[in-house]
């Protein structure tokens, strides 16, 4: 079986997902194609020597519809034998596309992927794409399903996260981000992103806030405490009656930013890197998908890391670095509390509370986050997870070549 190696790894700034945001201007194929360009550049990547290219996109509608990943190619002038396709694992996607890329080389079958993911949150907007699971009654009341924030205000419930504590790690993750950035961290792998008529529009995060306080935070009103009102709390509180009432602590301040961005990894075998002349920085070392309930849907992410240790014939203590997406705060509490991790090994750059989370990019984006770091502080491995709608959770396991 063929290892597969990690190539390149390349992202856009975030943008704020909003029509004053600086990537609002971005059409969604410009900003992939923008990255698959700058990829192409960086590698001096001969594009037919790639078979496929996958990414993921959790709201492919309007202008992200229509296999926005083909379309993108074609945009950037790619080879036209480089085929292409999207997928949709919800907040999952980017990381599942990357998890495709290496499932694909280690069978051998295919040599060289192009893997990552795109949201234009401004553009398409976060459950566009309706769906049974999200605005059909019937099914949302036979298998309890509730928006995430309800799920994120539950598990801090239940766990007995008060609104400090979580107030006190989406602080963390703002300065943990600022200091990242300050210090250069996040340079080598963001490309800048210019307009049609070649100015400048983003070069750094742009929802960044690093003069957060947490008086600041703590005067924040609780961003699901209305849903909760309009019936998802009494559906939470069928399956779990150990419940009195949700305590509704998270807020815009302790949640994931609404961003635009787009991120891809170039993924191969060993064989096509010495062809082409390219280096690998690490290998894929094992993968893990699972499902938990889907009314508490953000606790995926454990039993989906305990599965890639297990596949990979790994130790939590073999871990030399974490990451977990910051959808909310206390998901990442209770991820870093059942797995028993030094709060000073995850997420040691900030995360998607202070920099955004651009759904279907971000699992490619802090896998690259987190590859830069082991190889900046000389570590070997890392272990990269994220929550998903549903209950899914999905990780990565990375070897530093």
């Amino acid at each position: 079986m063929n290892e597969a190696y990690i190539y390149d790894a390349i992202k856009t700034p975030r943008g704020k997902g909003k029509k004053s945001g600086a990537l609002y201007q971005i059409k969604p194929i410009e900003l992939l194609a923008n990255c698959f360009k700058a990829i192409q550049e960086r590698n001096n990547l001969d594009t037919s020597y790639v078979n496929d290219a996958i990414i993921g996109c959790v709201t492919p509608v309007g202008e992200q519809g229509a296999n926005i990943a083909k379309s993108a190619l074609l945009f950037a002038d790619w080879s036209q034998h480089v085929s292409g396709f999207q997928l949709n694992r919800f907040c999952a996607s980017g990381l599942e596309a990357v998890n495709l890329a290496a499932t694909k080389i280690r069978s051998g079958w295919e040599n060289l992927i192009i893997a990552g993911g795109l949201e234009s949150m401004s553009r398409a907007s976060i459950e566009s794409d309706g769906g049974a699971l999200l605005f059909d009654p019937d099914v949302i009341t036979h298998i309890g399903y509730v928006p995430q924030g309800i799920s994120a205000d539950l598990i801090a419930t239940l766990e007995e996260y008060d609104r400090d504590t979580l107030d006190k790690y989406a602080l963390q993750s703002q300065m943990r981000a600022a200091a990242a950035w300050e210090a250069g961290y996040f340079d080598s792998a963001t490309i800048p992103i210019y307009n049609s008529a070649g100015m400048l529009v983003l070069e750094k995060d742009e929802h960044l806030r690093p003069n957060t306080t947490l008086e600041q935070l703590s005067k924040l009103p609780p961003a699901f405490a209305r849903i909760g009102d309009s019936g998802f709390d009494a559906i939470a509180l069928r399956k779990y009656p150990v419940v009195e009432k949700i305590k509704h602590h998270h807020t815009a301040g302790n949640s994931s930013g609404i961003v635009d961005g787009a991120a891809l990894m170039l993924i191969g075998s060993k064989e096509v890197g010495e062809k082409i002349g390219l280096k690998p920085k690490a290998k894929i070392i094992s993968i893990g998908n699972a499902c938990s309930d889907s009314t508490l849907m953000l606790q995926g992410p454990t039993p989906a890391s305990r599965r890639a240790l297990k596949s990979a014939g790994m130790e939590k203590k073999d871990i030399d670095l974490w990451e977990m997406n910051e959808a909310f705060a206390s998901p990442v509490l209770k991820f870093q509390q059942d797995m028993d991790i030094d709060p000073e090994l995850l997420n040691v750059n900030g995360g998607a509370i202070a920099m955004g989370h651009p759904l279907g990019a971000t699992g490619c984006m802090i896998l690259g986050t987190l590859m830069n770091e082991l190889i900046r502080r000389n570590k070997s491995t890392g272990l990269v997870t994220l929550c998903a709608g549903g209950g899914m959770g999905i990780s990565t396991i990375i070897e530093i070549v």
